[in-house]
């Protein structure tokens, strides 16, 4: 479907509050426009924003994007010294593991030399490959969002604490809308393991859309009452359970684990009352 989506024409401003944890606007510009020209005020959306994401296509020639890149960051920075500045590089699908981390080295290498000769050297880039068909630009994103949320040690402790008292092996704290991850332990992320828990969501929200509506239709498909278990062939279990309106955690864990399960709710609640006190009821 992708294939038939029209050309941007036009500079288009998306929202993204649509009942999300996370909360982000989109700037689309057209490629013929000049986006730092007297029509738009770049410096104040530049010192509004904690973090830009500039988007590369990997499948093109990365000439003009690095050049516009730098320009943009150079602006970025005058404007607000903070900002953080998100490198995706795009429809990584099409190309195999080698070219995709050749092009990666390639644009760091580029943009590296490029702050060599420009006074803002102490501008922070960060790179990613992401696709759509995929679960990389999910990854990339919560990867952005966790850099941008101050009490992430102390939502990194809650999820050590919960998985040394209940035995879990890895546990998700997701925004249920978009399905970013705000947290998770001290463990280095499993791709895989992140896609199970990810999908989770989907086939909850799903299930609940058919089967957990009022018979007029009324009601939420994720509310104080959603929890799932789902058991997997190779011993483990998916387990998920609500937080609050925004936020959901999924855990993995080995299905004898079940076996406590009053214990693991219980610290499950612990954990939600520490998100709520780190987020101060604001959650």
């Amino acid at each position: 479907e992708t294939l038939f989506l029209e050309s941007t024409s036009s500079v288009e401003k998306s929202d993204i509050a649509n009942s999300s944890f996370i909360q982000f606007q989109i700037w689309d510009f057209p490629g013929q426009i000049d986006f730092f020209s007297n029509e738009v005020n770049t410096a104040a959306i530049f010192r509004g924003c904690n973090a830009i994401i500039f988007v590369i296509d990997a499948q093109d020639d990365h000439a003009q994007a690095l050049t516009k890149l730098h320009t943009t960051a150079v602006k970025a920075h005058e404007a607000n010294p903070d900002i953080r500045f998100e490198v995706f590089i795009h429809k990584s699908d099409g190309l195999a593991d080698e070219s995709k981390l050749q092009i990666q080295t390639n644009i760091k290498n580029q943009i590296a030399e490029d702050w060599n000769d420009s006074s803002a050297n102490q501008m922070r880039f960060s790179f990613y490959l992401t696709s759509i068909y995929d679960h990389s630009i999910f990854e990339a994103f919560s990867k952005v969002v966790q850099k941008l949320i101050p009490q992430m040690s102390h939502l990194e402790a809650l999820h050590d604490t919960l998985n040394s008292s209940c035995r879990i092996e890895k546990s998700f704290l997701f925004d249920v809308v978009s399905k970013i991850y705000i947290s998770t332990d001290g463990s280095p992320v499993d791709m895989a393991s992140y896609e199970l828990c990810s999908d989770m969501i989907d086939v909850v929200i799903d299930i609940s859309c058919i089967y957990g509506m009022n018979e007029d239709g009324m009601g939420l498909a994720y509310d104080g009452k959603s929890a799932a278990i789902i058991k997997l062939s190779n011993g483990m279990v998916l387990y998920l359970r609500h937080i609050n309106r925004f936020l959901a955690i999924v855990c993995i864990m080995r299905e004898e684990c079940l076996e406590r399960q009053g214990l693991i709710d219980y610290n499950i609640g612990c954990f939600k009352d520490g998100v709520a006190k780190v987020f101060h009821g604001n959650a």
